[in-house]
This record gives structure tokens, C-alpha cells and sequence, in this order.
């Protein structure tokens, strides 16, 4: 910065970041343009320039650099102002240029106590709301939920494939080098999870295996009632303590064995196909975001997925960020993290983007899929995403003493099906299914099939046997001839 610079600067006049003073007179006023500029962008109030932009000077002694100093030290927190003296050429005087930087992590900022803003080329007493927003925004950035340590968590208490997996996905969308460890601690250092060797609240929430009695917040749960009304009977009703990765492949197994299939014919093909009666792209985005933006310092938070026969409602514990409202959600909107660290895990794994146009893509696919875009809500604390569709269930309901919805024909199920028409091994199942994921069999395949009864132990009395194998029954054998008779 040079005399030159100054100059030019001075004749383009006031503006947003830029106010001129002619004398050091003024530096009280100067300290509130300044504060002013501390709680927005930043900008330069300079001393010495005539109102019309002209380089009048200012005598810069002793006792100047000391008044700058007294107004200084009436900043709370601390100014990061700088302070530059430019001589005027040929002169002996000097333009003192009080330059405040952009400080989001410190505002709001006070000056003598009251906090001020800068609108245009006004400045002005802050709003009490604004201010205590900015407060709120503060102390989230330096004491978050998500960035404190864990309660009792060690290392080993982590899930390790997750850690690895996450890793793995990492390096293939280009977010994380190739070279980065194997090991998970050296992972969860890069990923800003572990501080000091200290594991963070984040790291529980996305790859702890043991959530009560600490962490109860760690609840998903799922729900299907028959009728419209949350009063109607339940079919089933279950809760599963499980880390953010875990929640959200348990929620789109459940909404992939709950909802109906529909016939589909795709232009310019005579067959047809079917798939499930709401966008699953649609549905993942929706509980991604729910496991990134709820709010984990609510002990009795949760994620919910309810099925009704009109609809699915999708519920994350927590209001929205301040300045985004539910209406906003449908159109442009900026990207406010509640929980960067966790975002951020998401992001490097190529699981979301984090340009604030995941609930853009979710309208998007619904259009594309040819069924209504969610509506998004806020209800009595709770983030809700209601998806509309037709689900009424049919006779096709076993009961149960624990009713359960009877699974539907995936290609999942007909390639176990078929496969367990000789007893199989859990094993040899996964890889007839061709899934990699060990639980995900259980529980969005072979759980529903035994419940079911399409699916049966050969040695029931111990299902933990090393021995033991799973084989189609008879009714299973009749869902599968009826699936091939309808291809």
C-alpha cells in the first residue's frame, strides 16, 4: 500500500468499505465505522482526507499514535485493526490509514460497548437480534458440540471398517491422498477427528459402536403404520443405536424393503420396470442431510423415518441454521454447517457436495422420477422432509406376533432366494447377493426373509452355529416361481 493507492482509493468516495475523515477529531466516530467493518468484510477509514476525497493530511505525533491506542483498547475482543502512516509527498503530513480486516471468527465486535454495523456508507448501532446472533454463531465456532472431546471413547471402542472404508472412498473421489495411513488413528488425525490424540464428539457420532449410556443421541429410529395418522396400527417398530455412516445405509435399507413397488414404462423400451414408489437417490440425500446438519448436542435427538400409506416423513432433531428458513429450502440457498466436521467426513467420501444444493437435487430427481418435490418443514424443533406417494398396503401383510411388511421381490431377495434352494452359509449368500457389507445382508435381507418365513435356519435352536445354513421354505419357493412367472 502506497501513497498512490491511497489517493485513488480516496477519489472514488465513501462506500461499504472505505470512509474518510479529516482529522484524527473524528477518530471516535472512525472507531465505530471501524467496528462497523470488523462485523462485516472488513474495510479502511482514512484520516487526513478531505470529504470530497482530496489529501488534506493530518499530523501524525506522539500524541496521535496515543490517541489511536486509547481508541484501540475500547474494541471487544481485541481489534485486529492495523494501523499505516503514508506521507503526503512534499508535505509534512501524513495519511493514517486504520485498515480492519474481515474477522468472522471474532465478531460481533463492540466499540465502547455497543456493537455497530456498516450498511452502504452508514454506520450504525446493531440491531439487538443481529448481535446476538453473531454471538450465538461465535461461540459455536469455538466451543461446537462436534469439536469437544468424547465422553469415555477410546480408539478401539471406533468401528475400524468404517474408518477404512471412509478412507477408501476418500482416495477414489480425489479428497484425501492416496499415501494417507492405513491406520484409523492417523485417519481420524487428517480428518480433523482427533485433536492432541484426544478423539472428538464428532468421531463418536461417525464410527462409535457403543452410544448408551453417553450418547443416547445416537437413535434412529423407523417406523411403519398403516393409515395416515401416526394413531394407526404399527407394522413394524423398531430403534437401532447406530453411528452416522451405519444410520443412514439402516435407513434406506428399511424405506427399500417398506415401500411399495410400482410399474414404470421407460420411453422408447416395451418393458417394464419396477422401482420403488419414491426416487431412493432422493430419499439417501434427504437422511445424508439429516445425519449432517442435526443438531447432536440434544441428548434425546434422533433421526425418524415414519411410512404412512400416504407418505414418508423424515425427522432430524434441531431448528435450521440461523438466516435459512424451510421456504428457502426449495430454492438457491447458501450453505450453513452446524456440524463442519462431520459435513466435511461426508464430502471427502464423494457422498455430498457442500455448495448448499442437496435439497436442489432432491426437487430435481422427484421431477425426473415423475412424483410430487418433498415439502420441507420446521415442527416443534425438528427439521421435517415429507415425501407424498401412494404406499397403502394390500392383503400382502403377514401378520406376525411382531407384524412386519412381507418383503419385496428385489433382485437382492431372488438372488438369495435362489441361491438358498440348497442350504447356504451367510457367506455364500453375501456373495450369490454380491454384497460386501456383512450387515447389510442381515438386515435388509435375511432378517425380512426369515420373519417372512421365506427363509429358514437349519438349525434354528442355535443361530450363531458355525454350522449353520439358511434355505428357501416352500413359501419362499412360491414368491420366487411368481417373481420369475411375472418377468
Amino acid at each position: 500500500m502506497n501513497i498512490e493507492e491511497i489517493r485513488r482509493l480516496a477519489a472514488g468516495g465513501e462506500s461499504e468499505t472505505v470512509e474518510l475523515k479529516r482529522s484524527t477529531a473524528q477518530l471516535p466516530r472512525a472507531g465505530e465505522t471501524l467496528c462497523g467493518f470488523l462485523n462485516g468484510d472488513g474495510g479502511r477509514v482514512l484520516i487526513g482526507v478531505s470529504p470530497e476525497g482530496e489529501l488534506v493530511g493530518q499530523d501524525v505525533s506522539d500524541t496521535t499514535q496515543q490517541e489511536i491506542a486509547r481508541v484501540m483498547a475500547r474494541f471487544e475482543p481485541a481489534s485486529p485493526v492495523e494501523v499505516h502512516v503514508l506521507p503526503i509527498r512534499r508535505s509534512d503530513r501524513a495519511v493514517l490509514v486504520l485498515r480492519a480486516p474481515r474477522a468472522a471468527d471474532g465478531r460481533p465486535f463492540t466499540y465502547d460497548g455497543r456493537p455497530y454495523q456498516r450498511v452502504g456508507t452508514t454506520t450504525s448501532r446493531m440491531p439487538q437480534d443481529r448481535y446476538e446472533t453473531l454471538l450465538l454463531e461465535r461461540a459455536h465456532a469455538r466451543r461446537r458440540w462436534e469439536n469437544q472431546p468424547a465422553v469415555g471413547v477410546a480408539l478401539e471402542d471406533l468401528d475400524r471398517e468404517e474408518i477404512l472404508r471412509t478412507r477408501d472412498a476418500a482416495v477414489r473421489s480425489l479428497r484425501i491422498s492416496a499415501g494417507t495411513s492405513m491406520e484409523p488413528g492417523d485417519i481420524l488425525d487428517r480428518l480433523g477427528l482427533r485433536r492432541e490424540g484426544a478423539l472428538t464428539q464428532a468421531a463418536q457420532m461417525l464410527y462409535g459402536t457403543r452410544f448408551l449410556p453417553d450418547y443416547p443421541q445416537g437413535r434412529l429410529k423407523l417406523g411403519r403404520f398403516r393409515g395416515t395418522k401416526i394413531t394407526g396400527d404399527i407394522l413394524d417398530n423398531r430403534q437401532e443405536y447406530l453411528h452416522a455412516f451405519a444410520a443412514v445405509r439402516e435407513g434406506m435399507s428399511f424405506l427399500e424393503r417398506t415401500l411399495p413397488l410400482s410399474g414404470h414404462f421407460v420411453e422408447g423400451r416395451i418393458e417394464r420396470e419396477d422401482r420403488l414408489a419414491l426416487p431412493p437417490d432422493a430419499l439417501r440425500e434427504v437422511l445424508l442431510n439429516a445425519a449432517m446438519h442435526r443438531d447432536y448436542a440434544q441428548p434425546g435427538g434422533h433421526v425418524a423415518i415414519a411410512v404412512f400409506d400416504d407418505r414418508v416423513e423424515i425427522r432430524s432433531t434441531g431448528r435450521l441454521p440461523a438466516g435459512i428458513t424451510a421456504e428457502q429450502l426449495s430454492g438457491p440457498h447458501p450453505s450453513v454447517l452446524r456440524n463442519p466436521l462431520i459435513a466435511e467426513t461426508f464430502h471427502r467420501t464423494g457422498a455430498v457436495e457442500v455448495w448448499g444444493r442437496g435439497t436442489n437435487r432432491v426437487i430435481e430427481e422427484c421431477r425426473r422420477y415423475g412424483v410430487d418435490a418433498p415439502t420441507f418443514e420446521e415442527q416443534g424443533g425438528s427439521v421435517v422432509v415429507t415425501f407424498r406417494a401412494a404406499l397403502a398396503l394390500g392383503p400382502e401383510v403377514t401378520p406376525h406376533v411382531t407384524p412386519h411388511v412381507t418383503p419385496h421381490v428385489t433382485p437382492l431377495v431372488l438372488a438369495v432366494l435362489s441361491a438358498a434352494e440348497s442350504p447356504k452359509s451367510r457367506s455364500e449368500l453375501q456373495d450369490a447377493a454380491g454384497l460386501k457389507d456383512r450387515k447389510h445382508l442381515r438386515i435388509a435381507v435375511l432378517e425380512p426373509l426369515l420373519e417372512a418365513g421365506w427363509l429358514e435356519m437349519t438349525i434354528p435352536d442355535k443361530p450363531r452355529s458355525s454350522k449353520q445354513r439358511y434355505r428357501t421354505t416352500e413359501a419362499g419357493k412360491r414368491a420366487l416361481a411368481q417373481a420369475e412367472r411375472e418377468e
